[in-house]
């Protein structure tokens, strides 16, 4: 039987680049899977079941959640996310690293369930940078942005409880920092 995987997870506020990040060392990094998060929030132009999310009726969401299925869940935005249990058990114990993109909520929540979870803030450069970002996105109106960036504003408080931080200014730095910080953990 072989070693069993590491779990990572990287949080940080809507428009830090998370997402790119995550695409990056997936690419990059062998024995690494993304968990792919469920939510009720409605599919984005170009999203498809079971890739970027498993899209869930707010009743199935509630059944499972009810029923333990989730390593974490939260409510982000009016919509309810959370993290699959059995897919994420299935992976750690092949062996395979796995990496989580979730809030900071749900972070303290796998941090609180897998103490040995790794935690990896990505922070943007600047907030106008990240203003920039989340208003060239073209997915949220103008009330929206400024709510997402309220709540980037309280997250970003939090970073001194991550094992890692990420200044995500230049996206093929940030995402060798990351490799390293994945090679670092699961060396040994």
């Amino acid at each position: 039987m072989g070693s069993r995987g590491k779990l990572f997870v990287v949080s940080g506020p809507s428009g830090a680049g998370k997402g790119t990040l995550v695409a990056g060392v997936l690419a990059r990094v062998p024995g690494l899977s993304l968990s792919i998060s469920a939510t009720t929030r409605a599919a984005r132009p170009g999203e498809v079941d079971g890739r970027e999310y498993h899209f869930l009726s707010q009743d199935a969401f509630v059944r499972r959640r009810e029923a333990g299925e989730f390593l974490e869940w939260a409510e982000v935005h009016g919509n309810l996310y959370g993290t699959l249990r059995p897919m994420v058990e299935r992976e750690l114990a092949a062996g395979s690293s796995v990496i989580l993109e979730i809030d900071v909520q749900g972070a303290y929540q796998v941090k609180a369930k897998v103490p040995e979870a790794v935690l990896v803030f990505v922070l943007p450069p600047t907030m106008e940078e990240l203003e920039r970002r989340l208003s060239g996105r073209g997915t949220e109106d103008e009330g929206q942005v400024r709510g997402r960036l309220k709540t980037a504003l309280e997250e970003m408080k939090e970073v001194h409880h991550y094992d890692h931080a990420i200044v995500n200014d230049q996206v093929e730095r940030a995402t060798r920092d990351l490799a390293e910080i994945i090679a670092s953990e699961t060396a040994g």
